[in-house]
Order: structure tokens, then sequence, then C-alpha cells
């Protein structure tokens, strides 16, 4: 009787144990998979921000060194969002995954808070690279990267420069650059309209610097209007609603600094995509907004080892978290044929 009660309290403290020892808790927005194990781990990037990632593997490792796999995105989220049921889902496969929040976001570090750079957040992808590369049960030689939404032009531009990538997945694609630069569909491409955002933009640079802090642009609208757009209405449906809300994602909640888009504005991100020789994969919904991202990416890719997938019937969104809709069949086919 003593043996099996002492059992049963072993058994609940490990339990408890598992929730109250910082880094293990679940507060991702999406079910855990029982045949997965989450470690929270940290790195840091050329420019000394300190890093925070969620690293998932299969509970049942058989491989010495296996394959890996580094997340992120969407633009304004968190690695407890999109990123992370990206990487359990992969981890679920047979890979080392590892969801990080970017710098300046979520769990990791570097001031000012809420601020987004093409360059950072390029880097962010290799450091994620570097801490992977260096684990003992990671084989260096067979480590790719997905990027979610923004991170997707981030994602590609890493691959343009990190020749340890040896695959990439851009899913539902923004060109951050792009979008900043031209406006959606390229509405304000012309020096004018650039002209009087830089302005505005400068303008708020020394209200900021006057009151001592940088002003928020505001996350997915909210109350959304009657009339906003559907692809803004896909959002609220995924940062807004129980679905996808994060106390710590932008989107769900304050959004950006409003400067951070200068930078945007002028260092476009897929300068050097047509020299990337390893292989890429671009994934969007044939109903996106957003889908002309992808195709404008895929037409400066060169050599045949470069796919667009497009989803039929599928929005924005749908890639974020839509089970039904993302084609981890064909995630697993790419990474395993080309992380080998």
């Amino acid at each position: 009787m003593k043996t099996t009660i002492i059992v049963a309290i072993v058994a609940i403290l490990g339990i408890l144990g598992y929730f109250l020892i910082p880094g293990n808790k679940w507060d991702n927005v999406f079910p855990k998979n029982p045949n997965v194990v989450m470690q929270k781990v940290h790195f840091h990037n050329r420019y000394g921000i300190e890093l925070t990632g969620n690293l998932y593997m299969p509970k049942n490792k058989t491989a010495e060194k296996m394959p890996a796999i580094a997340v992120s995105g969407p633009f304004g989220a968190v690695k407890e969002q999109s990123s992370g049921l990206y990487a359990q889902e992969m981890a679920s496969r047979g890979f080392i995954t590892l969801a990080f929040d970017p710098s300046f976001t979520g769990e990791s570090g570097g001031k000012v808070r809420y601020v987004a750079s093409p360059d950072i957040n390029t880097e962010d992808f290799s450091a994620a690279v570097d801490y992977l590369a260096n684990r003992k049960d990671v084989d260096a030689d067979k480590i790719g990267i997905i990027g979610i939404c923004g991170w997707g032009g981030m994602a590609i531009n890493a691959a343009a420069m990190d020749t340890r990538i040896k695959a990439t997945v851009a899913s539902t694609m923004y060109d951050m650059t792009r979008v900043t630069a031209n406006g959606y569909f390229d509405a304000d491409d012309n020096a004018d309209a650039r002209f009087a955002n830089k302005t505005a933009l400068n303008t708020q640079r020394t209200v900021d610097y006057k009151n001592g802090k940088y002003e928020l642009a505001g996350g997915v609208v909210d109350p959304l209007p009657e009339d906003a757009p559907q692809f803004v209405k896909d959002y609220y449906a995924y940062y807004k609603t129980p679905r996808g809300y994060h106390k710590r994602s932008l989107n769900s909640n304050g959004g950006w600094n409003k400067t951070s888009s200068l930078s945007f504005i002028n260092m476009p991100l897929l300068q050097r995509a047509n020299e990337i020789r390893s292989a890429v994969l671009l994934v969007h919904g044939e109903k996106a907004h957003s889908r002309y991202f992808s195709e404008g990416a895929f037409e400066k890719l060169k050599g045949n080892n470069k796919e667009l997938m497009i989803i039929p019937g599928a929005n924005h969104v749908d890639l974020y978290d839509n089970m039904d809709v993302i084609p981890f069949d064909k995630l697993e086919q790419f990474f395993k044929t080309n992380l080998k």
C-alpha cells in the first residue's frame, strides 16, 4: 500500500513540476500533441540580443542526430501562435524544431520594444541556425527554416545570405518591404506617396523623442468595422478571438511602434533572392489577398529546386492554423527530400 501511495505522489509531483518549472508552462493557443515534448530555450543573435524559443522534439527520438527546422512568424505574432503550431506538427513528423520570438517581441530581448527591422529580423533566423547547429542532437548539415506571413520574406532573405540553410518554406508570405514602400497591391508605388509617408513617420520620430516613448500603431482593428475588408475580418477572427489571441502578441494587442516602417521603406528584402541555391517552397492560398507576394518572390527565384504551391480556396489566415488546409504532408516531403 505504501509503495502505491508513494508512486502516486511522485506521479502527481511530476505533473505539477512540469507546469511549475519556468519554461514548461503551456500557454500556446493550440492543443498539445502528446507525442511531442516542448522545452523553452534561449540563444543570442550577432547583435547581442537574447532570443527565446520553444524547442519541440519527438517524444521517442530514435536518431542520435536529427534534421532541424527553425520557425517564426507571422508578422506581429509570437511563438505560442502559428509558428508553434507548425513547429509542433513538424516535430511529430521527425524533426527537431524551434519556434522563436523575434528580437524586440514576445519573450525575446531587445529594446526599444515592438520594433521590427529587415536586417535584425533576418539575422534572427541565422541566430536560430547558430543555436540548432551547435546542439549535439542536431545534424548541422540538415537545417531548414519556415517563415510565416511577414517572416516568410525574412526567411527568403536569410536563405539568400546564410548558406547553412538547406531548405526554406515561406507560408502565406508577405514581403514587408514591398507593402510598406508601395502600399497594398503597389497602389502607392511612386516617389510622392513614399515622401508623404516618410514625412509623417519622421514627424512621429520627433514626437516620440519629445515624449520619451514610442507610440504604437495599434494591432488588428478592434472593434471591427462592418465595412472592413475581408482580409481584415480574417485577421480579426484569428488574433482577436480565442482561436488565436495571445497576451504577448502585438497583433492581438497594441501593435508595432509606428516608426518601424521607416527601415522597411528604405531596405528591400528580396534583392538577392535570385542567388539562392538551396531549395525553396512557397505556399499560398488561392484566395489570399497577399498571394501576389509569393508570386512576385517566385519570379525572382532561380533553379529547378524552387516551387510555388497554391492551395485551392484558401485565404491568407487559413495557413496560420487550419490543419485541414496547411499542407503538412508536402512540407514533410520537402524537408525530408532536401535535408539529407
